[in-house]
């Protein structure tokens, strides 16, 4: 039987779609093309002086999974973090390599192309 707050001839609106964003905020799609850290290393690429904080509002993520992916792309080589006074600086080895097999012939430096055309892929600096 419907329920009392079903009126006839109203069209049914659909049920919501599951979130399968990992937490995404709201009005963020579940799923991206590039990932949190794709995304972390072009907010890097487009500002090396930025604070923590703005690259996560950028991105949309927390500070916290934010230091998380920093850390990550340290380890992995793709960054190196200097400290300027209080201040963080980013230099970006833009001739490394992606990490997927599918496209570990490819430099990072080839993303940042499309998506920071700003950044030169001549010097690791990008500078």
């Amino acid at each position: 039987m419907p329920s009392s707050s079903h009126h006839p001839g109203a069209a049914a609106s659909p049920p919501p779609a599951p979130d399968r964003s990992g937490g995404a905020g709201a009005g963020r799609p579940p799923w991206t093309f590039l990932t949190n850290h794709g995304h972390v290393l072009l907010a890097v690429a487009q500002s090396r002086d930025a604070r923590v904080s703005e690259i996560a509002a950028q991105v949309g993520i927390t500070t916290r999974a934010t230091l998380t992916i920093l850390k990550d792309l340290e380890d992995a080589g793709y960054l190196t973090r200097h400290r300027v006074g209080r201040r963080s600086h980013y230099t970006l080895d833009v001739h490394r390599h992606f990490r997927h097999p599918a496209t570990a012939a490819h430099e990072v430096g080839e993303l940042l192309a499309v998506f920071a055309p700003g950044v030169s892929r001549g010097t690791p600096d990008g500078a």
